[in-house]
């Protein structure tokens, strides 16, 4: 491997491995002034949803705050009286509700109030019958999440109360070979009505999913011990997810993931993970390009990275594209964080990454600050026949200040289908313990920065 120890900003870097341009000159794309003039457009795109003042108490409904008592029913009741009266707040309170899964309906707000935790049930049979959903980007019949809409519009989750997903109990799953064959059977074109997993099966269920929604908020909540991703709506429009606090631990517990998504606010949220804190995707592998839905418009703010593989993360799952991302003024601070910025992908998941915006954040601690790769994940990835694209990336205006590793690690995937048009300008990398890396990239600009 080629390496370079801050490399001077004037060299070229052409050895056998290397394609990578590095200049003090204007980025590819002519500056960033037109990018960031967008974001005030798609804000006003991103409205959240607003519901009748009309409390529907989950008491009333049968429910019993002590932990113990089977509250799915309740649950079930509430939601339905609430949207058949036109809307309003399913209103949870008083004591600790154990339940399978919810399932929400349209104009529905379930507010958990400060002094209420949802605590989630960890007998399989309560999260039957399969319900559609996607798998790490795969379509599949499996367990419902926990939290489960689909086609509703309207719905939310609000309050400064607690759900406990009691994912521990669902960690030990890992280990099954359900996830490969899923995907196998999803590029030999099994029809996903065929792809039945759920009962005998051991696909984790994800947290919270609205799927094919619009007008989605999630605010407030404090979500901890998630069975895998937390946050995932897919093919939904209109989602802000704002002051919400997620803690989770165990394998492939993400915490907010857009899949397919349009015009998405993650605002002020504090993100402490087993995998990646936030990371955008848009479908894997053949299922993904035969679906095709890009994920797009998408506006991180104000947003606390502590534990997780990345930070602001886009991949691996980019297969239906990903464009026009924004994150800016943002903290990274954790020695169990991997790296800051991470753009992943591989030929199994073609589609692209590119138009994607950084400014205004510090990384006080962390391993690598830049991550981008086309070669992430085993050695079968690499064998697929889509190569990606990550190009038209702008990270500005950001302050690195320990990296234990590497502050940028660039990686294309051969000099024939390099990363392209990279843009780091105004960036101070304070501290690292090896130089950055790159290859097979043409087009990065490293311009004003320091410490490479």
């Amino acid at each position: 491997m080629n390496m370079y120890k801050r490399p001077s900003i004037w060299r070229l870097l052409s050895l056998s491995v290397i394609v990578c341009a590095v200049h003090v000159q204007a980025s590819p794309s002519g500056g960033t002034a037109g990018a960031w003039a967008q974001v005030p457009a798609i804000l006003a795109q991103i409205q959240p949803p607003k519901f009748p003042r009309r409390e529907f108490p989950l008491v009333k409904y049968g429910a019993v705050g002590d932990g113990i008592t089977d509250c799915t029913g309740a649950f079930k009741r509430a939601i339905e009286a609430c949207s058949d009266a036109g809307g309003g707040a399913v209103v949870v309170s008083g004591g600790t509700f154990l339940t399978g899964a919810i399932h929400l309906k349209s104009n529905v707000d379930l507010r958990v109030e400060k002094n209420a935790t949802i605590l989630f049930s960890t007998n399989r049979a309560d999260y039957l019958p399969d319900v559609f959903a996607r798998y790490e980007g795969t379509e599949v019949m499996n367990y419902s999440p926990l939290i489960y809409a689909l086609e509703q519009t309207n719905i939310a989750i609000t309050g400064r109360g607690t759900l406990d997903g009691q994912g521990h109990a669902w960690h030990s799953w890992k280990a099954s070979d359900d996830p490969r064959r899923l995907v196998q059977m999803a590029n030999e074109g099994t029809p996903v009505t065929r792809r039945i997993f759920g009962a005998g099966h051991n696909l984790r269920p994800n947290f919270i999913a609205p799927i094919r929604c619009r007008n989605v908020l999630i605010e407030g909540i404090h979500i901890k011990d998630s069975p895998m991703w937390v946050l995932n709506p897919v093919y939904c429009t209109n989602v802000t997810v704002r002051k919400v606090t997620v803690d989770t631990r165990g394998p492939n517990t993400d915490g907010c993931d857009p899949d397919s998504c349009t015009d998405v606010l993650i605002r002020d949220c504090d993100f402490s993970d087993g995998d990646d804190c936030i990371a955008i995707k848009s479908g894997r592998d053949r299922d993904g390009q035969r679906i095709g839905i890009p994920c797009q418009n998408i506006v991180v703010q104000n947003c606390e990275f502590k534990a997780g593989h990345g930070g602001v993360a886009i991949g691996s799952e980019t297969s239906g594209g990903i464009e026009n991302v924004f994150a800016e003024n943002c903290h990274f601070d954790s020695p169990d964080l991997e790296m800051a910025i991470r753009l992943k992908t591989n030929p199994a998941r073609g589609g692209y990454i590119q138009d994607v915006y950084v400014r205004n954040c510090v990384v006080k601690l962390a391993r690598i600050g830049i991550d981008m790769t086309l070669r992430y994940g085993s050695s079968g990835a690499m064998d697929g026949d889509s190569t990606p694209v990550i190009r038209d990336v702008d990270i500005r205006n950001s302050t690195f200040k320990k990296l234990t590793q590497r502050p940028i690690f660039i990686e294309g995937w051969s000099p024939a289908a390099p990363i392209s048009n990279i843009s780091i300008t105004d960036c101070r990398f304070l501290h690292a313990a090896e130089g950055s890396f790159f290859t097979n990239a043409v087009g990065v600009v490293l311009d004003r920065s320091r410490g490479y």
